[in-house]
């Protein structure tokens, strides 16, 4: 798994209490269910044919998990996030692990599938990025390397790259093209590590997301009690991830770091009963910073509205200071409103 290789990591050790009787497919199916349809996407994509059917079996069988164990998977997660190094390894490592393990003959087998495994995932890799950038790495490459490239690809997308190439560079691929004959499979096999190690591993671990990334996304998803719960708990685990987790997420008190402008456009695009049940149960600094962007008239009627509520449970208060936080993120995407995220971004430059 690309993004989640802590999720993998899962799959292969043990944990204390009910946890620990978790099969690791059950662990990553349940780590996938609160990561969601949107931040758990890059990680399904990352995974085999073979692995999506074992960790979507595993989530029919995963039934309901107790808050307590849901709590040790989050925190033994991020734990392994934070204590894992990196690793490397190639087809001739895998290869030479293999040969210690099983007999020559099925090594023999298994890496030959696996060439022809990896040559495909490797071509419809580069189908999916930006011309520009495949041309920008090819632009260095021996015309006759680039012509096979190119020749691997859809005929609209080598087209693209071309017109991107120098002029002279690019007629140099196309008579090498014209002229081209059959590639030698080891000489193919060595275009395609190349391109797999230099070139769609850089590009996979350039938009690759931080995990720590997707867990303040569902630290986020969380009510403010459980929230609580879980730091306090991951701060005992793992600091250092816990302290990462609150750098990156957003939460309702951040909102007091935007511009007037922002705030504006904000309750203009809030209905005003959300509004009125966040700040219903905000402290009296938040009420005030928001209270100060209106009118008098404006603070007046918000006041009345929020008296006449009357108590308002917690849960609702959590639901509409989550609506208003998860609007002003919105917000921010589509460029309508600026987020200091760090006091770095909120200091001025004269």
């Amino acid at each position: 798994m690309a993004a989640g290789s802590g999720i993998q990591d899962l799959a292969t050790g043990g944990s204390a209490g009910s946890l620990a009787s978790l099969p690791g497919p059950q662990r990553a199916a349940a780590l996938l269910l609160m990561l969601g349809e949107a931040e758990g996407a890059p990680i399904w994509q990352a995974l085999e044919e073979e692995e999506v059917k074992k960790v979507s079996h595993a989530m029919v069988q995963l039934g309901a998990l107790e808050a307590p164990t849901v709590e040790k998977l989050i925190i033994e997660f991020v734990t392994k996030l934070g204590n894992s190094g990196g690793i490397s390894a190639n087809f001739e490592r895998t290869e030479a692990l293999l040969l210690k393990i099983f007999p020559s003959e099925q090594v023999s087998l298994i890496m030959a599938e696996i060439k022809g495994a990896s040559g495909k995932r490797v071509w419809a890799s580069i189908a999916q990025v930006d011309p520009e950038i495949l041309a920008s790495f090819l632009r260095n490459e021996y015309p006759q390397t680039v012509a096979v490239v190119l020749s691997r690809v859809r005929a609209d997308y080598a087209a693209k790259v071309l017109t991107i190439l120098p002029e002279d560079f690019a007629i140099d691929v196309l008579n090498r093209m014209l002229r081209m004959e059959t590639v030698q499979k080891e000489a193919l096999r060595h275009i395609e590590e190349t391109l797999r190690v230099e070139f769609v591993s850089t590009i996979a671990q350039t938009q690759r997301r931080d995990a720590h990334e997707m867990m303040a996304d569902v630290f986020n998803a969380f009510d403010r009690q459980t929230e609580g719960r879980f730091l306090a708990a991951l701060d005992q685990a793992n600091r250092g991830s816990a302290k990462r987790i609150r750098e990156l997420m957003f939460t309702f008190e951040d909102l007091l770091k935007l511009d007037p402008g922002s705030v504006q456009t904000l309750m203009r695009t809030i209905d005003n009963d959300t509004l009125c049940r966040a700040l219903k149960g905000a402290n009296e600094r938040t009420r005030a910073f928001f209270m100060a962007q209106m009118s008098t008239r404006a603070a007046k009627n918000l006041t009345d509205e929020m008296q006449a509520l009357g108590p308002v449970r917690l849960k609702e208060v959590d639901e509409a200071q989550a609506k208003m936080t998860e609007t002003a993120k919105d917000l921010a995407e589509k460029g309508e409103i600026m987020i200091a995220k760090n006091s770095a971004e909120e200091e001025l430059v004269y």
